[in-house]
């Protein structure tokens, strides 16, 4: 059997939910996606994951409720799939489901108290500036901004006795730097000494993914997603994750999570559970036709500045490939570049990048990224917008792709029309 069996005996008898370690570590990432959080419904032997929408439970006596179930927002089946899910794509650990992968950013950075620091990567989403510098930095807690792709010393130099957590995207939203995970969590052990008291490593694998890279495994503490993105990839839910293999951070992530009460609804579970099993196909089809954009727009003299991970030679390539290629499995599906000033019409290099998200008929003009869809969107003035006048402000000529699983000969020929009318 793939999986432990998860009643005792009796018809609707619910034992306590699986944690993803139960699962046999020797199965595939291809398998895990179609089989984690997947196994028979235990009353009826459904296929599908049941979707338990209810907010309360029956119990069998005063605080004795079946299998620990006693109300949704602390615990929901649903729920416990969906993340023990993910926490068996992530290499192992429990997940930790919020309402939102903003949720998620509120309560991780709840593990940083007041009067501590966070050690940021320069290069994030702009939601996530937004709530360290207008929530936590009113409540005590200070965001330090680094650029942790460039100077290897610069984690070292940027960490103090008061810093909490290191906390960074890789690739990083929306100018796709790639942050060596595993010399990260070295530098964070040897500065402080392999203490107790070390900083956490945090990252968010938002735009990877689990079927490119895993980052417990390579020395961080937590991992977390906007599940919206690719883990669901229809566009079709907002939901967020968390996963830690350290029982303590657990601990006090599903505390937050009950007590702040920024859970996902049981549907919303049940559609990133769908999506979860069409996960390494739809990624693998992300990559393909991702980094044959890349290179599509590497041959165009009117682009400016272009990146990808794949990239790896000629003058976009990309600065640190040897990092992607170590730590992650594909470049992944999201390009972003700057176009040159000029064109068919003269523009400055800002007026054509809007010019182009305004021009192309397949790639969709809209935020978010990760789903089957192909999108696409100048991050200063939509995404990104909360980051402007900060040491974080993106070019205003900047256009980010999110590449999605169409045929690339008809997404190159859309990105052909828009650069040449702009």
């Amino acid at each position: 059997m793939l999986f432990a069996p998860l009643t005792d005996g009796r018809v609707g008898a619910m034992m306590p939910a699986m944690r993803a370690d139960d699962l046999r570590p020797d199965l595939a990432f291809d398998t895990l996606a179609v089989h984690a959080g997947a196994e028979p419904d235990e009353l009826t032997g459904a296929v599908a994951p049941p979707i338990y929408q209810t907010s309360t439970y029956a119990q069998d006596g005063v605080n004795r409720p079946r299998g620990g179930y006693d109300y949704a927002r602390t615990v929901n089946p649903t729920r416990d799939r969906l993340q023990r899910a993910v926490a068996a794509l992530e290499g192992g650990g429990e997940g930790i489901a919020f309402a939102s992968g903003s949720a998620a950013t509120a309560a991780v950075s709840e593990l940083a108290a007041p009067g501590s620091e966070i050690v940021v990567g320069d290069d994030v989403y702009g939601g996530t500036y937004r709530y360290l510098e207008k929530v936590r930095r009113g409540n005590g807690v200070d965001a330090r901004y680094v650029d942790l792709a460039g100077d290897p010393d610069a984690l070292w130099e940027a960490m103090s006795e008061r810093t909490r957590l290191v906390w960074f995207e890789t690739p990083t939203n929306p100018l796709l730097k790639v942050i060596d995970i595993g010399a990260a969590a070295r530098t964070i052990r040897e500065r402080f000494d392999g203490r107790a008291d070390r900083p956490l490593l945090i990252v968010d694998n938002t735009f990877a993914s689990p079927a490119l890279q895993r980052p417990l495994d390579h020395g961080a503490d937590v991992v977390f997603h906007s599940a919206t993105k690719y883990l669901a990839g229809h566009s079709d839910t907002v939901l967020g994750i968390a996963v830690t293999r350290d029982a303590a951070i657990a601990e006090r992530l599903r505390f937050l999570q009950n007590a702040m009460g920024g859970v996902p609804g049981p549907f919303d579970c049940f559609l990133v559970l769908r999506g979860l099993k069409t996960l390494h196909l739809r990624v693998a089809r992300h990559v393909e036709n991702g980094t044959a954009v890349a290179a599509f727009l590497a041959t165009r003299d009117d682009i400016e500045w272009l990146v990808h991970p794949a990239l790896n030679e000629g003058r976009h390539a990309h600065p640190q490939g040897d990092a992607a290629a170590t730590q992650m499995h594909g470049g992944g599906g999201m390009v972003s570049f700057r176009p040159a000033p000029g064109g068919r019409h003269g523009r400055t290099s800002a007026e054509r990048a809007v010019a182009i998200a305004e021009a192309t008929r397949i790639f969709t003009l809209a935020e978010s990224l990760g789903g089957v869809e192909s999108l696409i969107e100048v991050p200063a003035q939509m995404t990104h917008m909360s980051v402007a006048g900060s040491p974080l402000q993106v070019p205003d000529d900047l256009v980010r792709l999110s590449v999605g699983i169409e045929a690339a000969v008809d997404l190159i020929a859309d990105l052909r029309q828009a650069l040449d009318a702009s």
